[in-house]
């Protein structure tokens, strides 16, 4: 299917969405191979790996305006279903979490952005270290504070929990009895 700006509104988005280390790049990686569709990747490890600083919410608000971008770009390029591993509630929640607020302007873009389908991705998987991974200690906690934010869109989602090929047979059927693809 040639995306068109006419035709652009047909386009399913589903965003794999979940606390740190808990499988969303592979898991939006392995779905955008099987659907033949590209994976918005996260702009915020390619931003940091950068930086060459510790973060501040000034660069909370240059990476959501990068993820922006780049799911938008992306959209023209896919195969009735476009992958997103993240979208800015992950964005909202450290922002949150770190400075005890969000930039308004990241709030009236989540309001914007309009996604078909959540895959929550559980903590049931061991973590792995990571520079830019933060908190091992409160896994339980963003679980709960992701599992609040994706229900509060009203947007269907569902939890992804269990090993690699559970996880992946879950997300495609989900993603076939929901968004009839």
């Amino acid at each position: 299917m040639q995306v068109t700006r006419d035709t652009v509104h047909e386009i399913k988005r589903v965003c794999v969405i979940g606390p740190e280390c808990t499988g969303k790049t592979d898991l939006s990686q392995f779905l955008a191979e099987h659907y033949q569709t590209p994976c918005v990747e996260e702009y915020a490890r390619a931003y940091l790996n950068k930086l060459g600083r510790p973060y501040d919410q000034v660069d909370l608000l240059k990476i959501a305006h990068g993820q922006i971008r780049m799911e938008d770009e992306w959209l023209y390029e896919s195969n009735k279903l476009l992958i997103c591993d993240t979208n800015l509630i992950v964005i909202k929640v450290w922002s949150e979490h770190k400075f005890g607020n969000c930039d308004p302007d990241i709030l009236k873009k989540i309001a914007e952005r309009r996604y078909d389908l959540y895959l929550l991705t559980n903590i049931d998987i061991p973590w792995t270290d990571d520079p830019q991974r933060e908190h091992p200690d409160k896994r339980e906690h963003f679980w709960e504070v992701y599992k609040d934010e994706v229900t509060k869109t009203g947007v269907p989602f569902v939890e992804i929990s269990g090993e690699r090929e559970a996880r992946r047979k879950k997300a495609t059927d989900t993603i076939s009895n929901i968004l009839h693809i």
